[in-house]
């Protein structure tokens, strides 16, 4: 049998001066993190994964900075363990076409810990929160504590109420006040994390497509547009390393496909250019809220 996963627990605060590691994938996101790692004194040990992460940006930011495998969890933390790391923070994006580069089998050998997750601590359940959930106790095996990066970035989190120029009309409060209890069922359920509805109606259902497809199978259903789109995460979820986020890019496949409003769990979605995406749907006329 595999072992059973530790429970997600809160730990200590690290103190000031105290360096954390940071495991930077794609996007600007492990950027912001850096930056707010900064401004608390803590001093930055970035293992990058290799071929993801924003390199130039991140360099500039952090006190020692090391590419390292994807597949390669003890290469992470003999990085963090030289420099005196106990805590990390994980974030970012991993674009799996990386992994047919040239000499992508050299880069994308497990070692013996990434082995251990997958044939052993996962072994008969790799959904990827289960996943995710196994490389976060192989980290701590190690000595490496994965923290929750939110209160290192608080002005990219979604803020509760309307946070754009534009205010939705009557007919789009009603649809999020008739979506968002649903929304939250479904998260239960842990069916997924996004609902669309239009008219007290229900669109469509976030499965495991991802929240970009769920817009256009949105709009295909709803060709006069006008619907909303709610985006929440499920109680279980794992917040140190798995936050429901939204970027410039699912604002402009609102747009594109004819949304009338977005609706966000406030303080635990994180959104990416935040300043931009905002006037991005003030300039279309999206109105943008959050929601606890």
């Amino acid at each position: 049998m595999s072992p059973p996963l530790a429970p997600t627990t809160c730990a200590p605060d690290p103190s000031p001066g105290e360096p954390i590691g940071l495991i930077a994938g794609q996007g600007r996101l492990p950027v912001s993190v850096a930056d707010g790692l900064l401004a608390r004194q803590h001093p930055v040990i970035c293992a990058a994964l290799w071929g993801q992460s924003e390199e130039d940006l991140l360099q500039a930011r952090c006190q020692y900075f090391k590419r390292v495998g994807l597949l390669r969890i003890n290469q992470w933390i003999r990085v963090f363990r030289s420099h005196g790391v106990s805590k990390a923070v994980m974030v970012g994006r991993v674009a799996k076409a990386n992994m047919y580069q040239k000499y992508h089998m050299l880069r994308y050998i497990p070692d013996w810990r990434t082995a251990r997750v997958w044939f052993w601590r996962v072994r008969h359940d790799k959904r990827s929160a289960r996943l995710l959930m196994a490389v976060a106790d192989e980290l701590a095996s190690g000595g490496i504590t994965l923290l929750d990066a939110r209160p290192y970035i608080p002005q990219d989190l979604a803020a509760d109420g309307l946070m754009t120029k534009a205010r939705p009309r009557a007919d789009i409060i009603a649809d999020v006040d008739f979506g968002w209890p649903l929304l939250r069922d479904i998260n239960r359920l842990l069916v997924g994390q996004s609902l669309a509805v239009k008219d007290r109606e229900v669109i469509a259902v976030e499965a495991m497509e991802g929240t970009d497809a769920l817009i256009e199978r949105a709009a295909a259903l709803c060709k006069r547009g006008g619907w909303v789109l709610l985006k929440a995460s499920n109680p279980n979820q794992d917040i140190r390393f798995d936050v429901p986020t939204v970027g410039p890019q699912t604002m402009e496949n609102l747009i594109r496909c004819r949304a009338a409003a977005l609706v966000l769990e406030a303080d635990r979605t994180i959104m990416l250019e935040k300043p931009r995406l905002l006037q991005m749907a003030d300039d279309a006329g999206i109105a943008v809220l959050g929601r606890k």
